[in-house]
């Protein structure tokens, strides 16, 4: 039974995978009784990557060079072949003729399939056709692909399976390991940053007694140990705020939460958030440091400050726009709710717009419906959207000349938000009546509200200083500046569906 050559060959149906696993492993068995069992070596002379050799090829050519890297195709001409092997950094073409190699060694080369990992030791050339190309000394199998890779010409198309074998997808798709290596550039470029302004790099708890910090329903375990139930955190937020009362005034975490949440494009249950918080400074101070936190993230990684995302331009070069939430309301949706002074306006009002809420929701609540209705999807550009109404900040400062409000800003662009910040809440005696109307919340059946959270009260009354506290969706981040279509597309590997041989 032939092997499958260069994929599939003229796009021609393949033999069921099963069959070929079955051939792939006589070969193997082959090679240990030759003595040339793949899986006994344990290192190799990766001296290059492909990269290297073709923006080096001018000192390169005519001398040797070693490279490791996957078989992706492969064309046999008698005495002679051509393959191509893809490492880390792209692809490179490999020319075997078998008075180079030895006629051993040529039998054993031809007998090596799609997806086997080569070393390949050579000197570098340019073939008639322009192509740099190495011309092989010799090629010694480092690994045995016993499964076949998805035919060439149409690819790993399938989105479940994509996301399920993700290592298929990056062997198959160099556009998907281009996308995962500026991610881990932008994360890189974000720590750059902080660290020049001198904020300092902490670890929190992922599992907590109390997961609070935010709106969303925690997911919950329990430890034997102490007999005690636990949950996955849902922000970084108040431990970090801790270390803010122990002094340590700049500080920030990368890492994951974890909501019990749905799955949307741009919603998974565990996700990349960056939080910090700065003392001496508030939402403002937030502001300007998201403003060039942005700026310089673009311009590291992609070289410039303007950005396309889905064919849309945005440009991180120019002042971010800064609208209130009642004036973004008033512009869009024509009501200006400074003009309503009660709940049972607000309600009324939403009756009349068709703007479904909750008995529980107050004119805060219902004014933020009307953003999201209303105003969410206009918010392109880079834009600030300020001071929200308390009902729905617990965590955050009111405004002095207008307490209903509070000095919080959400990051817009793309009409996703971003970004969420505030002038951190430091008087505990008003954040303990805060935890009071979260508590009233979720005796209303309102499974997202938080917790009262004694240690953190106890640690606000030891003093905060004055603080500004912010939270970045990474994974948001990463689909603009990739222009990714989903959250998964950014997510190496984002939560499925079991499948029954999976549990």
């Amino acid at each position: 039974m032939a092997e499958e050559k260069n994929g599939a060959q003229n796009n021609a149906p393949r033999q069921n995978d099963n069959e070929l696993r079955k051939v792939r492993l006589d070969k193997l068995q082959a090679f240990r009784e030759a003595g040339r069992d793949p899986f006994v070596v344990t290192t190799a002379d990766q001296e290059l990557h492909t990269a290297d050799v073709v923006s080096r090829f001018e000192e390169l050519e005519g001398k040797d060079v070693s490279l490791c890297g996957r078989i992706m195709s492969k064309r046999p001409m008698g005495k002679a072949a051509f393959m191509n092997i893809a490492d880390r950094d792209g692809r490179m073409q490999v020319y075997v003729r078998r008075d180079d190699v030895g006629e051993e060694e040529y039998a054993f080369f031809k007998k090596y399939d799609i997806g086997d990992i080569v070393e390949v030791k050579g000197f570098v050339f340019k073939t008639q056709t322009g192509e740099i190309s190495v011309h092989a000394k010799s090629v010694k199998l480092l690994s045995k692909s016993l499964l076949p890779l998805p035919e060439k010409y149409h690819g790993l198309t399938n989105v479940d399976t994509r996301y399920r074998q993700r290592y298929v997808d990056l062997i198959m798709n160099p556009e998907v390991k281009d996308t995962f290596i500026k991610r881990s550039k932008i994360i890189r470029a974000i720590r750059k940053y902080l660290d020049s302004q001198d904020f300092i790099e902490v670890e929190t708890p992922m599992l907590v007694a109390n997961a609070g910090g935010a709106s969303a329903r925690p997911f919950e375990t329990h430890f034997n140990a102490l007999d005690e139930d636990l949950r996955l955190r849902i922000s970084l937020e108040l431990y970090l705020k801790r270390l803010i009362v122990g002094g340590m005034e700049r500080v920030y975490e990368i890492g994951r939460v974890f909501r019990n949440e749905g799955l949307d494009t741009r919603h998974n249950p565990e996700f990349t958030l960056m939080e910090l918080y700065q003392a001496y400074t508030d939402y403002h101070g937030m502001m300007d440091l998201t403003e060039n936190l942005y700026r310089f993230v673009a311009q590291e990684v992609l070289g410039t400050t303007k950005i396309v995302y889905n064919g849309v331009e945005m440009d991180l070069g120019k002042p971010f726009e800064r609208v209130t939430m009642l004036d973004a309301v008033k512009k869009y949706a024509g009501v200006d709710f400074s003009e309503i002074k009660t709940d049972e306006e607000a309600k009324a009002l939403a009756k009349e717009k068709g703007i479904e809420f909750e008995a529980r929701h107050k004119k805060g609540d219902i004014l933020n419906l009307f953003f999201e209705e209303y105003v969410e999807e206009h918010l392109i550009q880079p834009t600030f959207l300020m001071d929200h109404p308390v009902e729905i900040s617990p965590l955050t400062k009111r405004k002095p000349e207008n307490p209903d409000y509070v000095e919080r800003f959400e990051f817009f662009m793309n009409g996703w938000e971003m970004a969420n910040a505030y002038s951190e809440l430091n008087d505990p005696l008003d954040q303990r009546e805060r935890f009071k109307a979260q508590e009233e919340l979720l005796k209303q059946g309102d499974e997202e509200a938080n917790h009262t959270d004694e240690d953190f009260l106890t640690a606000l009354e030891y003093g905060m200083a004055p603080t500004g506290g912010i939270g970045f969706g990474i994974d948001r981040m990463v689909m603009l500046l990739t222009d990714s279509a989903a959250i998964r597309d950014v997510l190496l590997f984002p939560t499925m569906k079991s499948l029954p041989n999976d549990k």
